[in-house]
């Protein structure tokens, strides 16, 4: 339970009110619909209503009433010991085998198992529990699985000057683009590093970034940092204040539209000193500061590591199995579920939503005929 304990900042977004297909990525996004129709959003919080956990909606973001995620992970716990489950910790499972049954090889003793649900996690975020022994543990059972990188992640850019922009929070679109092509998109709080650029927008589309450094492609974000204003509206704007601002320099100038140290590097990529006066500008140089406010690009080189990732992208290949049980074709009496399979969801509550969900079918199934 440590990755409930350590989601929505300690508070536990643990699904959302507007749940589809789109929140979620995959090479195969075709289990998605028939997994979300047997455990929807609406069945996750009457499941912990149930358990005694009073929800609340913030703007669709879905919370205990709390705000503890401790309050999350004691009612599960609660049910545990209600139902007598035996939970055996500090036992590492190191091997499965199936013949007439399932064997499961711990670090201390052999289990002998009907049914077997492998909900390892990924390998993102180690010092949570996520190693990625799941990985060996499926492939071992026959599965096979898509490279597996960072998701939710921070991502790292080239240039030398985000040191001086550091700690800068910042409304912002960011547009991805892998070998020229635009992947993706998201608008919000956009937080500039000493290394690059981090935030909710950045880790909506991080995925697509990691997934094109794995077959060595060449990324590069554009940063759009007035986001709320078209082109053409915010040159007009910034004429218009250009003229009756004369008299300014050009660091007083930027001053009420970007952050003072971001408009300070902006102004000196465009070839402006700060302190130059504004009316002084010459008309290729603020063409080209008003360019630089829309569509600033950087250079990607990397995501940060699993260790700062929230959670990974890849796994279990989903066409192997069966999306109404959950149940591995390749291995019958063997279910997978959650961030092992590759499926990752958006910020928001979907990672854990695609948990309950897939967690709910397997148990379900596996229990039948016991």
């Amino acid at each position: 339970g440590k990755k409930i304990l350590s989601t929505g900042n300690g508070k536990c977004n643990l699904t959302n009110e507007y749940m589809s297909d789109e929140c979620f990525r995959g090479d195969d996004l075709a289990i998605i619909g028939p997994v979300l129709a047997q455990f929807d959003y609406h069945k996750t919080c009457r499941f912990f209503e149930e358990l005694g956990l009073i929800l609340k909606s913030r703007q669709g973001y879905i919370y205990p009433i709390s705000d503890q995620a401790s309050a999350v992970l004691d009612v599960l716990r609660m049910e545990l010991y209600r139902l007598s489950v035996d939970i055996q910790t500090n036992a590492k499972v190191v091997r499965i085998e199936k013949k007439e049954s399932f064997k499961i090889y711990t670090s201390s003793e052999v289990f002998s198992a009907d049914k077997v649900i492998l909900a390892t996690g990924g390998v993102a975020s180690k010092v949570l529990g996520s190693d990625g022994s799941g990985y060996p543990l499926a492939k071992s059972m026959g599965h096979h699985i898509s490279e597996v990188v960072p998701a939710l992640v921070a991502l790292q850019a080239k240039e030398k000057f985000f040191a001086s922009l550091s700690g800068i929070r910042t409304n912002a679109k960011i547009t991805l683009y892998v070998d020229d092509m635009q992947v993706a998109e998201d608008v919000g709080e956009l937080q500039l590093t000493n290394y690059g650029i981090s935030g909710i927008p950045v880790f909506q589309v991080s995925r697509f970034a990691a997934k094109a450094f794995a077959r060595n492609k060449k990324v590069m974000a554009e940063i759009d940092y007035i986001p709320t204003m078209n082109e053409r509206d915010f040159a007009r704007f910034m004429y218009q204040q250009k003229e009756q601002h004369a008299h300014k320099t050009a660091e007083e100038f930027c001053v009420g539209v970007l952050h003072k140290k971001l408009g300070i590097t902006l102004l000196k990529l465009a070839g402006i000193k700060a302190d130059f006066p504004i009316h002084q500008v010459k008309e290729k140089s603020f063409r080209q500061f008003l360019y630089l406010c829309k569509h600033f690009q950087t250079e990607i080189v990397a995501t940060n590591s699993f260790d700062q990732a929230q959670v990974c992208a890849g796994g279990v290949k989903t066409k192997e199995i069966n999306p109404h049980t959950m149940e591995s074709t390749k291995t019958p009496g063997l279910s997978l579920t959650g961030e092992l399979l590759d499926i990752d969801g958006i910020c928001g509550g979907y990672n854990l939503q695609w948990a309950w969900s897939t967690g709910y079918i397997a148990g379900m199934h596996a229990a039948k005929g016991i």
